[in-house]
């Protein structure tokens, strides 16, 4: 006890605060960093009750701290120094806000193509970023609203298909008016709090949400936001692929770290050898639906993609590692092809590409258990 009094007695309160203001930014973007990496590192799964339950409470206190923010009186500048209230309710604020962001960014990248889901990611990637460097706008209403709109959205797109076990177009019009009606229950609430500074930005907030709103619902609707809560766990394509009791057993060619600098890996056929598409499919607990492996070719006469063959498979939801299926082809033409891995509604889980080369030998072969 006499060693934590002395330990008190030489901590200066304002000394601590003045250096916190001097290296704020810093220890910020350090932070927002090592969040995003524990994050990466630690979050399993989307239908996990704690971890939608930690992320629920990051929403509610950035909801609590933008009302206290503005309904707590200031002047500018305070958001700068270290000594106002308004500067640590605005660090908090970011910090949390930091936090949700780097989930969402975690989650939909698990679950993204990003040839065709990019402009999404980059959507979260650029909200991230501002979360961080816009800290001169980051004490106005709109923006903080806005952000916090976008957090509710993203959360809900995939809580309701885990709460309810179904996915499709419908499920996602849900989510959108569920964000919207919770969005304006917050505003009453905030409008309530915060008074004459709601109503002189309220035509700006109404504008920035139905943006993001409209915008959202605009890429999921066009295919460009990833198929979260489901996800790509593993892929392959292979030679052969049984099962025993050891599970799902493939046989491949292992050309070894090379084929991570080639788009489309070669894969050299003997004969009437078959091809297998392997996919290993996330989906929370209860949550069973049919996937496509889309087969396509490139005809180098016209350059461009032809569809080859459809074929629907069934995924059964909760195992860690994906529910394993494939889809087989024979006698297939020399070239470029591709599987894309698609739900029902045509959004991208994941895309194969490979190069089918002719042999007149039958090529090397390894083994290796599908997890």
């Amino acid at each position: 006890m006499a060693i934590l009094s002395k330990i008190k007695s030489r901590i200066n309160p304002k000394k601590v605060t003045t250096w916190y203001g001097k290296f704020e930014r810093p220890i910020s973007s350090l932070s927002l960093i090592g969040g995003f990496v524990f994050d990466a590192l630690t979050l399993k799964r989307v239908d996990m009750f704690w971890e939608n339950l930690w992320i629920l409470g990051h929403i509610i206190v950035v909801g609590v701290c933008i009302i206290l923010v503005h309904s707590i009186e200031n002047e500018p500048g305070d958001e700068t120094n270290p000594e106002k209230t308004h500067f640590w309710l605005v660090n908090i604020l970011q910090f949390f806000f930091g936090g949700l962001l780097s989930v969402f960014l975690v989650f939909y990248f698990r679950s993204a193509e990003l040839s065709s889901s990019w402009p999404f990611i980059l959507l979260l990637g650029l909200a991230f970023w501002a979360n961080e460097s816009l800290k001169r706008h980051y004490v106005r209403a709109t923006f903080q609203l806005s952000l916090f709109f976008l957090s509710l959205f993203s959360f809900l797109i995939y809580l309701v298909p885990v709460v309810i076990r179904r996915m499709g177009g419908g499920v996602f019009v849900l989510a959108g008016f569920l964000s919207l009606a919770i969005m304006l229950g917050y505003l009453h609430i905030f409008a309530n709090f915060s008074g004459e500074k709601f109503y002189k930005h309220n035509k700006m907030v109404s504008f920035s949400i139905l943006g993001i709103y409209l915008a959202i619902n605009i890429f999921y609707f066009a295919n460009l936001i990833p198929p979260i809560p489901i996800s790509l766990k593993d892929s392959g394509v292979y030679h052969l692929i049984e099962r025993n009791e050891q599970g799902y057993i493939g046989q491949y060619e292992n050309i070894g770290w090379k084929s991570y600098f080639k788009i489309y890996t070669n894969f050299h056929v003997y004969g009437e050898s078959s091809v297998y598409i392997y996919s290993a499919i996330f989906s929370p607990t209860g949550l069973n639906l049919t996937i496509i492996h889309e087969w396509q070719y490139f005809n180098p006469n016209v350059n461009s993609w032809e569809d080859f063959d459809k074929i629907s498979l069934p995924v059964f939801g909760g195992r860690d590692g994906g529910f394993r299926t494939f889809s087989i082809k024979n006698n297939l033409s020399s070239g470029k092809w591709r599987v894309n891995v698609l739900t029902e509604g045509g959004q991208v889980i994941g895309r194969l590409r490979f190069n089918i080369i002719r042999s007149a030998v039958l090529p090397t072969l390894e083994t290796k258990v599908l997890e």
